[in-house]
């Protein structure tokens, strides 16, 4: 049995693992899905990092989960306490000492979206509709209003605390219909900041909400 630790993305909410958590658990796993207080101005990549780890406690044979902003945790939490894997979904791959707000600029992701957008024939303005949500079945994006927050600064000023990344295996999914972070741009990424090939699936930004079943067998073929 392996512990699954899902770390979600901006807004820190944990409902975004909610489709996946019982069909890991269904599995014979444990699903740890981190709620993160990601509208909190004082809450920065430390106290997002020390949640994480009080979430982990004295589990073994952890795989750590990160959407998105997530990877920017994942790293100071792979630093700190013993994981036995890694995967990132749709996610930002930091460098040691960046940070998530000067990852934009540094990975070009505004621009890749952009011109994805110009590509793909839909707005180049972000929209959550147009760019999180196009995928998404409509009753699931309606049941997660409630849980939807804006993200505080903080996180975007904090310095990614890590030296490098373990020696453990590392998996990154692009989804390949994500016209957030477009899936050519991901490949990139992954390919130049974990030396790995991204694994390409079906599915937008959102993939763990468009496409439970489907993320799920892949998480599990760790």
């Amino acid at each position: 049995m392996s512990t699954f630790v899902l770390i979600p993305g901006s807004g820190g909410t944990a409902w975004y693992w909610h489709r996946v958590v019982p069909l890991l658990q269904a599995a014979g796993h444990e699903a740890v899905a981190v709620d993160l207080p990601g509208d909190d101005p004082g809450a920065g990549l430390p106290e997002y990092t020390n949640l994480v780890i009080e979430a982990i406690g004295g589990r073994e044979n952890v795989v750590l989960v990160a959407a998105s902003l997530g990877g920017f945790t994942a790293a100071p939490v792979a630093a700190k306490v013993p994981v036995g894997g890694l995967v990132f979904v749709n996610a930002m791959i930091p460098v040691p000492g960046e940070t998530a707000g000067d990852w934009w600029g540094h990975t070009g992701a505004p621009e890749a979206r952009v011109a994805a957008a110009e590509q793909g024939g839909y707005g180049t303005d972000f929209d959550l509709a147009v760019y999180f949500l196009h995928d998404v079945p409509p009753e699931v994006a309606a049941a997660g209003e409630p849980y939807q927050r804006p993200e505080a600064d903080a996180v975007f000023g904090s310095r990614c605390d890590f030296e490098s990344w373990p020696a453990v295996p590392i998996r990154a999914v692009a989804g390949a219909d994500d016209r957030f972070f477009p899936a050519g741009f991901q490949r990139a990424q992954i390919r130049d900041r974990l030396g790995i090939e991204a694994d390409v699936r079906p599915g937008g930004h959102l993939i763990a909400l468009s496409q439970p079943e489907a993320l799920t067998r892949y998480l599990l073929r760790h």
